[in-house]
């Protein structure tokens, strides 16, 4: 995923899935010096991870 759509998603009010390894999950926020975002599964918040953008994919 690109860095704009990754800030799109963020911001919206919609709900908009996207994935990481075929799991869906929430972006928290993004880092655009290093390209990652914080990322938590849908059903679990306590599960927050940072990765690259790149792994992210929107369905």
């Amino acid at each position: 995923m690109d860095l704009l759509r990754a800030k799109e998603i963020l911001d919206s009010e919609n709900k908009i899935n996207v994935e990481l390894n075929g799991e869906r999950i929430w972006i928290d926020s993004i880092d655009t010096e290093s390209n990652t975002a914080k990322v938590h599964k849908e059903h679990q918040p306590e599960d927050m991870k940072f990765v690259p953008l790149e792994e992210l994919h929107e369905v």
